[in-house]
């Protein structure tokens, strides 16, 4: 089989092709003909080794996928040969085969597209749990999204929409800004044209919004956190601007508000029960049309470390694909 390979650690450019031998399900894994793979911004950082999990060299890039089921280890019950599915899987899904634990797999209806399946899990679950369990979102509050365009933001502004907030969208183009819009925003800072601070001030009255949504830090980090209203909660998505920003700590205590970190992969191991509560719910909402996942670009596998740069190089609007099987 063929798999896009991290032989040394490295921008994308670094990035190979080749042909591995296919892997053989342990007990209680199961191996998947992959269809496609979400490309997220972990994977800009998991292939310099700047993430918090570092697997072995040489290893696969991309975290979520979809496919069918093509071999069972011992010991699976719940799955079976053909049945479509997506799966969670950290790396090792830029390739046309994976062999993982099968309680990341999750069977999908027949009528779900691969495309959708292999990007939805991440971006929605990390924003669904972000504006729900941490951020404690109610309806007629506001919600600033920075980076409102890309994957995870765009699914903060269609989830915050339907959780009955009031959304601002902050982004660095009026094509960004216009997805958003089709996407539940009412609000809109340019913020390569406007100042981040004077913008929130204009959407917000001067009162700040009551949840930040940051999945880009850098030099907005700051600028943002100062303008958050009284009781406010930051929620601290990751670092797509560069820079882990620091903070003076009094800042917090004038504003009663608090800094609140996401990491949803812990989530998922240590509250299993609330994340499957969590899905359901997503799934239901999808499933009646209330959420419309956007995918804006396409990548062969053999140009999965493009697919990389493009995210890395923030271009992305919605979810980017990295497609794999027929």
């Amino acid at each position: 089989m063929k798999a896009l390979l991290c032989k040394e650690h490295g921008p994308p450019e670094k990035l190979v092709v080749e042909d591995v031998p296919s892997p053989e399900p342990k007990k209680g894994e199961v191996r998947i003909n992959l269809k496609a793979a979400g490309v997220n911004f972990p994977d800009t950082l998991i292939i310099r080794n700047l993430y918090q999990f570092k697997p072995d060299l040489p290893f696969s890039p991309g975290g979520e996928a979809s496919g069918v089921v093509d071999k069972l280890g011992e010991g699976v019950s719940h799955l079976k040969d053909g049945d479509r599915v997506l799966v969670m899987c950290g790396n090792g899904a830029f390739a046309e085969q994976i062999a993982v634990d099968a309680s990341r797999v999750i069977p999908i209806p027949d009528d779900m597209d691969f495309d959708i399946a292999a990007g939805f899990t991440m971006t929605y679950g990390t924003s669904h749990h972000a504006l729900k369990q941490r951020g404690d979102l109610k309806p007629g509050e506001t919600l600033l999204v920075l980076g409102a365009a890309g994957g995870v933001g765009l699914a903060a502004v269609e989830i915050g929409k339907l959780m009955g907030a009031k959304v601002i969208a902050a982004a660095s183009t009026q094509e960004k800004l216009d997805l958003c819009k089709e996407y539940g925003a009412t609000e809109f800072i340019n913020y390569s044209d406007e100042d981040l601070r004077e913008g929130i001030k204009r959407t917000t009255g001067g009162a700040g919004p009551d949840v930040i949504y940051d999945p880009v830090g850098d030099k907005f980090f700051e600028p943002a956190f100062r303008s958050i209203g009284w009781n406010g909660r930051y929620l601290v998505i990751g670092f797509a601007g560069g820079e882990i920003p620091k903070l003076p700590m009094n800042l917090p205590l004038i504003k009663g508000a608090a800094i609140v970190g996401v990491f949803w992969g812990s989530f998922t191991a240590r509250e299993p029960k609330v994340h499957q509560e969590n899905m359901t719910e997503l799934m239901g909402w999808l499933n009646d049309g209330k959420l419309k996942p956007y995918v804006s670009k396409r990548f062969p596998l053999e140009e999965g470390g493009e697919a990389i740069r493009w995210m890395m190089d923030r271009k992305a609007m919605g979810k980017v694909l990295v497609e794999i099987g027929d």
